[in-house]
Order: structure tokens, then C-alpha cells, then sequence
């Protein structure tokens, strides 16, 4: 695991985990997006086209480039991609490890197979590497 604590807005936490909630049988899946200094500061929502969304996700791509295209304009930069875990683990599947293409964007999973508690672990992923980084919730203005 990287010691480098990822600092995520509990606002956008609370946001995060809500949406997961709202989709309990299938995956949810979106953007995130960060300010100048690299915090992470906006939400982008991107419907799951994938013929299975309840075991996986995929961004819609006419959604998500309207969502990248929303990023430049806000002149933020992609800082995760995240989705939902209906009913395993919050870490990476080997789907999820085969079809991750920003290996510089954290991979942010919630998982809802927790008996109430939600979950959500950060990763990176680069090729079949795997690197877990530490979140830690902070309070912004």
C-alpha cells in the first residue's frame, strides 16, 4: 500500500456513496473532477452501458466526453474514475484491472456488500499493477 494519504472532500464522499446507494443491483460509475491545486472538487455521473451492469461497469462514451468536456471548461483536470460494487469487495476485479486505461486517475470503489457500511478504497492501476492508496475524508469550505 502507498503511504500517500488521497484527501477526498466529505461533501463529495457523501455524494459518492449516495449515488451507489440509489443503484443497489448495478454498478455506478462516473468521473471526478480536480482544481488547480489537484484536489478533487466536482462529480461527473456517466450512465453504465455494459450489457452486465450488475458484475461491471462501462462509461457510456457519449456521456463521458461530455463529462471531460465539462472538466476543461471548469478547468479541472480527471482526478478518479470511480464506481460500484453491488455485491463484492470494494477492490479491483480482474475486469476491472484488464480495462483500466488511466493508470495516472485513482480508481475510486464502493463497495455495498458491507451489511450496511458502506465502503470505498482508492486504487491505482497501470497494466496488472495494483497500488492501494489511503483515503482520508476532509472538511472545505
Amino acid at each position: 500500500m502507498n503511504n500517500q494519504d488521497i484527501c477526498l472532500p466529505r461533501k463529495l464522499t457523501n455524494q459518492l456513496l449516495h449515488l451507489a446507494q440509489l443503484s443497489p443491483n448495478a454498478e455506478v460509475c462516473g468521473l471526478i473532477g480536480a482544481n488547480a491545486e489537484g484536489l478533487p472538487v466536482s462529480c461527473y455521473p456517466v450512465a453504465n452501458s455494459a450489457e452486465t451492469p450488475d458484475k461491471r461497469f462501462l462509461l457510456e462514451p457519449s456521456q463521458q466526453i461530455a463529462a471531460m468536456q465539462q472538466m476543461r471548461e471548469k478547468q479541472e483536470s480527471l482526478f478518479a474514475i470511480y464506481h460500484s460494487h453491488p455485491s463484492t469487495p470494494a477492490e479491483p476485479s480482474p475486469t476491472d484491472i484488464e480495462q483500466a486505461s488511466h493508470p495516472e486517475a485513482l480508481q475510486l470503489i464502493i463497495s455495498l456488500n458491507t451489511k450496511g457500511v458502506l465502503e470505498m478504497r482508492g486504487f491505482k492501476i497501470s497494466g496488472e499493477t495494483v497500488e492501494e492508496y489511503p483515503l482520508r475524508l476532509i472538511e472545505t469550505a
